[in-house]
């Protein structure tokens, strides 16, 4: 069983707030993970200048350069993640659909957060069509990621009640504060047992 806090990399694409959630969560003493990297496909993305502010190294491959080569794109993500030892990577708004090279790259070390109850709700504009379908609940949703989008299994969920009269965005933002409760726990939770096997 290892002592040292399991290296994991955060990939983001916008502000970067569950980013910044799994950064302070590993401030504490006892938590089984530390962010080596805050990496991005977007130069400008804001949550680059959030990790950096917050003490961790932040990088940026922009996408558009590689036009429609998906995988070469990834080939250097993946280079990059090994040249800081990353052992774990953790997907925070990462707004791009990875190919399957890098889902089996980083099969059964890759996570990320989605912003319904899956298998309820996957890709986008999860929050208005929860409320367009009647539900009495969303939430969100810790889970591995596989070749199928949002279809990995799930390691965690946390429920937020739809109140009446609920907008999209009311919605989105509670749903967010609970993103930001589940994802370092979940994480937390995840890196122990890797480190239990290991």
């Amino acid at each position: 069983m290892r002592t040292e806090p399991v290296p994991v990399a955060v990939l983001i694409s916008g502000g970067g707030s569950n980013m910044a959630a799994l950064i302070e969560a590993a401030r504490a003493p006892d938590c089984p993970y530390r962010v080596a990297l805050a990496l991005s496909n977007r130069p400008d993305a804001r949550g680059l200048e959030r990790a950096r502010a917050l003490g961790v190294n932040a990088e940026a491959i922009d996408h558009r350069p590689f036009g429609k080569d998906r995988e070469a794109h990834e080939r250097e993500i993946d280079g990059r993640l090994r040249a800081h030892g990353v052992e774990v990577v953790a997907l925070a708004g990462y707004m791009r659909v990875l190919t399957p090279w890098l889902c089996e790259r980083w099969s059964g070390r890759m996570l990320n957060i989605h912003p319904s109850l899956l298998p309820r709700h996957p890709g986008l504009d999860t929050h208005a069509r929860a409320i367009a379908a009647g539900d009495a609940e969303a939430g969100c949703t810790v889970h591995l990621v596989t070749a199928g989008v949002d279809e990995g299994p799930i390691l965690a969920q946390s429920r937020v009640p739809i109140l009446a009269g609920d907008t999209a965005e009311a919605l989105a933002a509670r749903v967010l504060e609970a993103e930001h409760s589940l994802y370092p726990s979940a994480l937390a939770a995840f890196v122990s047992r890797l480190s239990d096997q290991g």
